[in-house]
């Protein structure tokens, strides 16, 4: 296994990129390994911050969404909006800390309303 280089935050040379960079671009890292490494010190002797780097050339276009994509992204948001307990579509994401819409979770609170 060999190590990784290590750049200091915003001081990596041209040709890496994050995640995130590589999409703006409309890339992805497309089955490459993590070619570097940022590290953002941090004080108190908490460990540094890590950003991992791909290499832009190696990197591939973003996949299209299709008909079908497009459709299963939409059940999943349905899923995620609707209530477990009262069948309803709740407008929003149902939080997953209540598991339920608001209404469900909190009723005496609506009654009071």
């Amino acid at each position: 296994m060999s190590t990784l280089p290590v750049f200091r935050w915003y001081l990596a040379p041209d040709g890496y990129a994050t995640r995130r960079q590589l999409r703006a671009r409309d890339l992805r890292p497309g089955g490459q390994d993590v070619a570097a490494q940022l590290e953002r010190p941090r004080r108190r002797g908490r460990p540094p911050l890590v950003a991992y780097l791909y290499r832009v050339d190696l990197a591939q276009p973003v996949r299209p969404m299709t008909p079908g994509r497009w459709r299963a992204h939409a059940a999943m948001m349905r899923a995620r909006r609707t209530c477990p307990e009262c069948h309803r579509d709740a407008g929003y994401v149902i939080p997953p800390t209540l598991g339920t819409c608001v209404t469900c979770a909190y009723p005496e609170e609506q009654r009071a309303a």
